[in-house]
């Protein structure tokens, strides 16, 4: 039997063996990172080394780095541990961001980019106290958002700006300080680290109340005990993607083939995002008439794995609030999958999705004709 193929990088990376090998040694160790003695400076320096991977990794200091348990909670303590009237979110962000506290949402273009025009509206219409997040790189689409037109419309109003930069790191080169961010949000197991750790990096001029009490852990800013091993991973995989961009920007062509290869085999297929700057993984594809949990379910029955859109909590397929916020009918939304490749994907793994995509895709076709 052919092996399975992997194309779901976005929803969760393979995690790397040097990963792994280095939480198994810290998992072989003793000492709370808090601790005075020995055990305690070994792992406090464990612990500020990933720190420091991880800091070099965005261009921030190890000092604005606070270690979350994931891209969900960073987010969350980002848009509620800041003192702020409003919050103003895009339409097609994680929802994470979007059902973190009460929220106003700015439309998006249909090419899957904020709308820059509503988003100073909005922020002219009402001066209070604002932040505004945005998102580096939609996780369904690819689509990168302008966020240094973001910053500079923010900031002519007073307005923090918080990035979701979960999709883009590891991906393409990330930079807080150049990106201007007040905030910055990141994920482990995005780019090859484990799942269950994260970081929110906060700007030095920012003052963030701590969501999770009881310890003066992470400067005060996120209490309880560590999770070391899981630091530690992450420490590696952000050095190893630092190192991998390369590799990663040369994922472009791959990509490209795919799209024209979808295409080719079927005209009518859409591809969202594609007429703004993307990913270079990243792949939206709908087939009309033919819907997403079907594709999804007979793509793994041939043994590739792709998704629907975000990973949710169910397991279940659900409709794309992100395909409709760019201006797609229900119809053609619920038929959008996403093929996502990283840095196990071989050009056989793209072949073998063609294959059975391409099946797929004709068997619709003769229904259609059949109709």
């Amino acid at each position: 039997m052919p092996r399975p193929i992997y194309l779901d990088y976005n929803a969760t990376a393979p995690v790397r063996p040097a990963v792994i090998a280095a939480m198994v040694e810290t998992m072989t160790a003793v000492g709370n990172p808090s601790s005075v003695h020995g055990f305690g400076r070994r792992a406090r320096a464990a612990r500020e080394g990933a720190r420091e991977q991880v800091a070099a990794l965005v261009g921030a200091r190890p000092a604005q780095v606070v270690f979350t348990s994931g891209g969900t909670e960073a987010n969350n303590l980002a848009l509620t541990g800041v003192d702020r009237a409003r919050v103003l979110v895009s339409a097609i962000e994680h929802d994470s961001v979007l059902k973190a506290t009460a929220v106003e949402t700015v439309p998006v273009l249909r090419a899957g980019v904020v709308n820059l025009v509503e988003l100073a509206e909005l922020l002219e219409q009402d001066r209070r106290p604002a932040i505004v997040s945005v998102m580096l790189a939609n996780n369904e689409t690819g689509v990168i958002q302008p966020l240094a037109d973001v910053v500079g419309i923010a900031r002519a109003q007073g307005a923090l700006v918080h990035c979701d930069a979960v999709q883009a790191v590891g991906k393409i080169d990330v930079d807080f300080a150049a990106l201007g961010v007040d905030l910055m949000t990141l994920s482990a197991h995005k780019f090859g680290g484990p799942p269950g750790v994260g970081a929110l990096v906060v700007g030095e001029h920012v003052t963030l109340a701590p969501r999770q009490r009881g310890g003066g852990q992470e400067r005060g800013r996120r209490a309880g005990t560590e999770n070391l091993p899981a630091i530690v991973g992450f420490g590696v995989a952000a050095q190893t993607a630092q190192t991998g961009l390369d590799a990663a920007a040369g994922l472009v062509r791959r990509r490209d083939d795919l799209e024209a290869r979808i295409t080719a085999a079927a005209p009518d297929a859409i591809i969202f995002g594609r007429e703004a700057p993307r990913l270079p993984n990243t792949t939206c594809v709908a087939l009309p008439g033919l819907s997403s949990e079907l594709q999804v379910m007979a793509l793994d029955l041939a043994g590739v794995a792709v998704s629907a859109g975000s990973a949710c909590s169910s397991g279940k397929v659900q409709a794309s609030h992100v395909l409709r916020a760019m201006g797609a009918d229900a119809v053609t939304a619920a038929s959008a999958i996403r093929v996502s490749l990283g840095w196990q994907t071989e050009a056989a793994d793209i072949d073998r999705f063609l294959e059975a995509w391409s099946m797929l895709a004709a068997r619709s076709r003769r229904r259609v004709d059949a109709a």
